[in-house]
C-alpha cells in the first residue's frame, strides 16, 4: 500500500502546482486491437520475414529507430482480459476477468462440451464495491489523473458490457471518452456507413460529426485524439493518451487510401485489406508523431506501442488457418506464441538509447507500474495487488542480461473462446526462461517447449524432459493457489478440474516418440 501521490499533491499544493505537474512527461499507450507479432514492416524477430516483407509500416519504423524494441513481449489470448490487466496491473488469474465481455451477467459464450466455466468476473472492471461480478481495483488513469493529468480514453475500451459501469472510460479514471463503449468491435470502418451495419450493439458511439462522411474510423479516431490532447496541450497540462484502435480486428474492411497497392501485388483480397489497415494505423501512429513534434513536445512525451493479443488466424482470414503469425504458431485465442506474443516498441527521448533492441521479456500487466513511474510515482495506494513489475530497468540500462528469465511469466485462461486451433483452448501456462508449459484443462494433457530453440512450437518435450515439467508444474499450480484462480468444471464428474502439478503422468502415451502428435 503507497502513499506517494498524496506526498506529490501536498508538495505540488506548497509549491505550486502548475509549475510541479508542469514537469511530468506526457504518456500515450497506443494499443492495436488483434495485431500479431509480424503485422509490420519492423521485424521482432532475428529474421526478417515474409510479413514483414508484406505490410509497410514506416512510423513505427521511425518509433523503433528512436526508442527501444522489446522481442518478448507479451500480452494475453485475447482482448479484455488483456486490457484489464492493464489498468490495474494484475494477472488474469487474480482479476477473473478471464474472457471478452459481452452481456451482463452473462457468459460471453457457451461451453464447452467437457468443461463448464468458472463463475468468473463477466462484468468487467469497477472502482467501486456493489456491482455483481467484478474487479474492484485502483486504476491506473484514476492514479495518473490524481497526480494532474489530463486522462483521454480514445477507441475500443470493452472494459465491460453494456449497462455495467466498465462500459464507460469516464467511470474508470479518464477525464474524456472517445468511441469507447461496451463492444469489442465496430460495426463498420467506414464512415459512409456511419460505423453501423446490422447491429446497434456495435455502433461506435460520438462520432455522428463523421457519419455519412467518407473516413475510415481509423482516421476518425485520430483526429478526434488529436483534438483532445491539444487542450491539455494548450493549458500546459501533462497527459495521458490511450489510443486505443479498433483496427485491426474484424470485420476486415478496406481502407480505400492503401488497398489497392496490396491488390496489385497480387495478394489475396481480404489479406489486401487487412495490410491496408494496418497502414491506416500506422499512418495514425505517424500522425500522432508528427502533432507532437510540430507543437515541441515530443521530446518530453513517452510513446508505448503494444497490441492486446495475437494476430487473429482461427477465421476470417485470407488463406491457410494457423499460419498469419509463423514462425510463431496460431494466433488469437491460443496459448501458444501467436495467441499472445506482441510487437512492443518504447519511445522515451533522453531517456532510451534510440534505436535499441531488448531480448527481455515482458507481460502487459508491467505496463501499469511501469507508467506509474515513469511519470515519477514509485509510492502508491492500490485495492489490488499487482503482479506486473517494473520494465523500467531494461529501458534505461539497457544492458541486455536477460534478468527477466529468472521471473516467471503465468496466462490463466479457464474459458472458451469459440474457434478451434492449435493451443487454443481452456488452458493455464508458465514460462520460465526459454522453458514454457501449456497444461489444458479438457484433456488434462501438457505441452512443453523450448522457444529459444523451438520457436514455432512444433516439438513437444515433455516426455523428454520430466525434470523441467515437474519444475514449472509445481511453479504454476503454487501461483494458482496463491491467486486464487477460478478452474474449469469438469461436466462428466462436475468437480473442478485439477491443478497441473497433480496430473503430471510421463508414461509414453505412443508407441514410439516418431507417432507422438506435437
Amino acid at each position: 500500500m503507497k502513499k506517494g501521490i498524496l506526498n506529490f499533491i501536498t508538495f505540488a499544493m506548497f509549491f505550486g502546482v502548475q509549475f510541479t505537474v508542469a514537469q511530468q512527461p506526457n504518456i500515450i499507450v497506443f494499443i492495436v486491437d488483434d495485431m500479431g507479432w509480424l503485422d509490420t514492416s519492423v521485424p521482432f524477430w532475428e529474421q526478417t520475414t515474409d510479413f514483414n516483407l508484406r505490410y509497410n509500416t514506416p512510423n513505427m519504423e521511425t518509433l523503433a529507430q528512436e526508442g527501444m524494441k522489446f522481442t518478448q513481449a507479451y500480452a494475453h489470448s485475447v482482448c479484455t482480459p488483456s486490457r484489464i490487466s492493464l489498468l490495474t496491473g494484475m494477472n488474469p488469474a487474480r482479476h477473473r476477468v478471464t474472457n471478452w465481455t459481452h452481456t451482463k451477467d452473462r457468459q460471453s459464450v457457451g461451453d464447452g462440451q467437457k468443461l463448464q466455466q468458472p463463475d468468473w468476473n463477466v462484468n468487467g472492471v469497477n472502482t467501486v464495491e456493489g456491482v455483481n461480478k467484478t474487479v474492484v481495483a485502483t486504476l491506473l488513469p484514476q492514479l495518473l489523473k490524481d497526480l494532474g493529468y489530463y486522462t483521454v480514453h480514445c477507441g475500443k475500451a470493452h472494459y465491460g458490457p453494456k449497462d455495467s459501469p466498465g462500459a464507460n472510460p469516464l467511470n474508470l479514471g479518464f477525464s474524456i471518452n472517445i468511441a469507447g463503449h461496451h463492444a469489442g468491435q465496430p460495426g463498420s470502418y467506414l464512415g459512409a456507413e456511419s460505423f453501423s451495419k446490422g447491429s446497434a450493439y456495435h455502433d461506435v458511439p460520438g462520432l455522428e460529426e463523421y457519419h455519412e462522411q467518407d473516413i475510415f474510423l481509423t482516421e476518425a479516431l485520430t483526429l478526434k485524439a488529436i483534438e483532445s490532447i491539444d487542450v491539455a496541450v494548450t493549458a500546459k497540462q501533462p497527459f495521458f493518451l490511450q489510443m486505443a484502435h479498433y483496427a485491426v480486428h474484424t470485420p476486415i474492411q478496406a481502407d480505400d487510401r492503401f488497398v489497392q497497392k496490396y491488390i496489385d501485388q497480387g495478394l489475396n483480397l481480404t489479406e489486401s485489406k487487412y495490410a491496408s489497415m494496418i497502414e491506416g494505423m500506422d499512418k495514425s501512429l505517424g500522425d500522432i508523431m508528427n502533432y507532437l513534434k510540430n507543437k515541441n513536445i515530443d521530446n518530453n512525451t513517452i510513446i508505448l506501442f503494444i497490441s492486446d493479443n495475437g494476430g487473429l488466424s482461427a477465421y476470417g482470414r485470407g488463406g491457410k488457418k494457423h499460419t498469419h503469425n509463423k514462425p510463431l504458431s496460431s494466433g488469437k485465442g491460443s496459448s501458444h506464441e501467436g495467441g499472445i506474443r506482441e510487437p512492443m516498441i518504447v519511445k522515451w527521448p533522453t531517456k532510451i538509447q534510440a534505436n535499441t533492441i531488448s531480448n527481455e521479456y515482458v507481460q502487459i500487466e508491467d505496463f501499469f507500474p511501469s507508467i506509474l513511474e515513469m511519470a515519477g510515482i514509485t509510492d502508491y495506494n492500490t485495492i489490488q495487488t499487482i503482479d506486473g513489475v517494473s520494465f523500467l530497468p531494461y529501458l534505461l540500462n539497457n544492458t541486455n542480461t536477460l534478468a527477466s528469465y529468472n521471473r516467471p511469466l503465468f496466462w490463466h485462461y479457464p474459458n472458451r473462446w469459440g474457434p478451434n486451433g492449435p493451443g487454443i483452448g481452456s488452458a493455464s501456462t508458465v514460462r520460465l526462461g526459454d522453458w514454457k508449459l501449456i497444461y489444458y484443462h479438457a484433456s488434462r494433457n501438457f505441452e512443453l517447449f523450448n522457444l529459444k530453440n523451438d520457436i514455432g512450437e512444433t516439438n513437444n518435450k515433455y516426455y523428454d524432459n520430466s525434470e523441467k515439467a515437474l519444475e514449472l508444474a509445481t511453479i504454476l499450480t503454487n501461483y494458482l493457489k496463491v491467486v486464487n484462480a477460478q478452474m474449469p468444471i469438469d461436466k462428466e464428474t462436475g468437480k473442478l478440474v485439477e491443478y497441473p502439478s497433480e496430473m503430471l503422468n510421463f508414461e509414453e502415451p505412443y508407441l514410439n516418440k516418431s507417432e507422438r502428435k506435437h
